[in-house]
């Protein structure tokens, strides 16, 4: 049994079908990317995971059991935590304050002390600045800090929602990095990501959605290899 499972999600805004059908696994202790082009489907996919949306039709299972009529709260409880498109970090907050937030369901002190330390270990540049506003760090330090941030609730499933938007190739390639890491610690990974190719590499297996339907799938290397993702997603046509 898989994981997470979602079942033929459909999700709509108003009289508007954002997803249309959307089904994927993913399992323990995996990477799983999904990719398209922008407006396929793939934030709505992440935000009706966490609660933020209900879907239309469709199940979400984590371990068997239905996500999709729990609100968001329970749902961050049961261990899926989703570091958002646009970071939604608080500026005029520290970096401690901001981590703190995203232990907020906890009550255990000492863990989430030991939590921090963690996080200012995976990335030094938080440690060193720690007592500093949000809203004066870099568009890389951010993303580290709103990765930071749903790190701190003990996550089972990590979602990362284009986790390299605006970045430089360096800091991409250690945001990236990252992710391979928090995997071989054990988190599993559900990864929405512009960078097509970087996301296929890291990849145990992905997804493509297309106008909010899933339409292939394979491991990263199959679909890496797969003429119809090279020519729409991988520089070879058009660009996503």
């Amino acid at each position: 049994m898989s994981f997470l499972e979602v079942r033929d999600l459909t999700v709509a805004y108003g009289s508007i079908q954002a997803v249309r059908g959307v089904s994927f696994c993913v399992g323990r202790g995996e990477i799983v990317s999904l990719i398209g082009s922008n407006g396929a489907g793939k934030t709505t996919t992440l935000r009706t995971i966490s609660g933020l949306l209900r879907p239309v039709t469709g199940e979400i299972l984590l371990d068997g059991e239905p996500l999709h009529r729990l609100p968001a709260h329970k749902i961050l409880a049961l261990g899926v935590a989703h570091s958002p498109e646009g970071r939604r970090l608080f500026a005029r907050m520290t970096v401690e304050e901001n981590l703190r937030l995203g232990a907020h369901t906890r009550r255990d002190e000492l863990g989430i002390a030991a939590d921090l330390e963690r996080i200012y270990a995976l990335f030094p540049a938080l440690g060193m600045r720690q007592r500093e506003k949000a809203g004066l760090f870099s568009g890389g330090e951010q993303q580290m800090l709103a990765i930071g941030r749903a790190l701190m609730s003990r996550p089972e499933l990590l979602m990362l929602d284009e986790p390299s938007m605006g970045l430089s190739p360096i800091m991409t390639r250690r945001i990236l990095e990252t992710v391979r890491e928090l995997r071989e610690s054990g988190t599993t990974v559900l990864l929405v990501e512009q960078n097509a190719l970087a996301a296929l590499s890291l990849s145990d297996y992905a997804y493509v959605i297309d106008l909010g339907r899933t339409t292939l799938s394979g491991t990263g290397t199959e679909l890496l290899a797969d003429p119809r993702v090279r020519e729409a997603y991988l520089g070879d046509g058009v660009s996503s």
